[in-house]
């Protein structure tokens, strides 16, 4: 499902639910999660199987994929990716750097309405909000408010490893393109600056398939302004 929502570039790997046993993990892993519940110690396990043989597809080093600041997954030296986990799915994007990509985010949901009626509150602006329920009356099948929820997760993970700063929800503008399939993500609070150019949006793409929704963001890379500027 979310290798067809990125570039080609990108090595994707997804599970539907967990193998029978959990995968090994390098000494350093185990640690992290080692007074989890089983639940969290398999999950953790399975995207880090998905993302290590999304590493050794592209000539990735099979090394400890490590949370850092903030839970943000560490790739060896030289790689970006994104991972994710829901029920019943799990997921991993990488890609090598400097090969055309900044930067990847990527999120899983089940596709079903967000138990807290209050969440929708705090994770949408009132525009978005006016957006949602056009969208509901056009489209009533898509669950639009764990799309955006979804959306505004792939927008942090792709941020966060540009910036090393929290974005809160409040600070992304989301718009769905219905059909398309596609979304942009306006940043309300100054962007990223990659290569010296500023990032003012992001744009992702997103699906709805066997009672889950995904979506994803691949972050090109600005391409170099060649010497002497534009001609033409």
């Amino acid at each position: 499902m979310i290798a067809e929502l990125l570039p080609r570039e990108v090595s994707a790997v997804e599970m539907f639910g967990d193998p029978d046993g959990t995968p090994d993990l390098f000494p350093e892993e185990a640690a992290v999660v080692a007074r989890a519940v089983p639940k969290r110690r398999q999950e953790f396990a399975t995207v880090r199987a998905c993302a290590r043989t999304a590493l050794e597809r592209i000539g990735g080093p099979r090394v400890p994929l490590l949370p850092g600041e903030r839970g943000a997954p560490g790739w060896p030296p030289g790689f970006i990716g994104s991972m994710t986990h829901c029920t019943g799915y799990r997921a991993a994007v990488v890609a090598a750097a400097g090969r055309g990509l900044a930067s990847l985010g990527v999120d899983a949901e089940p596709h079903e309405a967000l138990r807290d009626p209050g969440v929708v509150e705090m994770v949408t602006l009132p525009g978005e909000r006016e957006h949602l329920a056009k969208l509901a009356a056009s489209h009533p099948r898509v669950r639009w408010e764990r799309l955006l929820f979804s959306a505004k997760e792939s927008v942090y993970k792709a941020w966060f490893p540009l910036t090393g700063r929290w974005l809160g929800f409040e600070e992304a503008r989301i718009a769905f393109d219905p059909d398309a399939g596609a979304f942009t993500a306006e940043l309300l609070v100054p962007g990223p600056v990659v290569d010296g150019v500023p990032i003012r949006r992001f744009a992702g793409r997103w699906l709805v398939r066997d009672g889950l929704l995904v979506t994803a963001i691949a972050v090109p890379a600005p391409r170099p302004v060649p010497a002497g500027g534009i001609t033409g």
